[in-house]
């Protein structure tokens, strides 16, 4: 860090002893390595706030670059459901032309259904149910 060698050393401990004195020494390294110890401690936290903040910063561009892809995403999918509905509507309308009319359609205008042409004039229809006074009981046998 400072680049200083062993030599250097101890010429400041020799000149710190003349200065200050035997007694109080021990007193000042102590205080001077609580000093250092507290310098390092807030280096050290002002490295891991900047590493925080930058881990932070990226997270943040990802989080925006994900929400785009996402509303892009959401974006395309409403537009093709948009599209399939408007296809869907189109075939309804061209498959059932009178759905959404208030007239009823009758048998005539379906066309060939239950009611079929066997030719000049003569038409037949599907069997009606029986009558109420016309059906059997359960406990009646049929006549073959």
């Amino acid at each position: 860090m400072f680049d200083i060698g062993f030599s250097e050393l101890m010429v400041i401990a020799v000149v710190a002893l003349v200065v200050i004195g035997p007694e109080r020494l021990p007193r000042v390294a102590r205080t001077a390595g609580h000093l250092l110890g507290r310098l390092q401690r807030y280096v050290n936290d002002v490295k891991a706030d900047i590493n925080r903040e930058m881990e932070l910063e990226e997270l943040r561009k990802f989080k925006d670059e994900f929400e785009k892809t996402a509303q892009t995403v959401q974006k395309q999918v409403s537009d093709e459901i948009y599209k399939s509905e408007d296809f869907f509507k189109s075939i309804s309308a061209d498959v059932n032309p009178h759905e959404g009319s208030a007239t009823p359609v009758g048998p005539s205008e379906t066309g060939p259904g239950l009611e079929s042409s066997l030719g000049t004039g003569s038409t037949v229809r599907a069997p009606q149910p029986l009558a109420p006074e016309h059906q059997l009981a359960p406990d009646q046998k049929t006549a073959t």
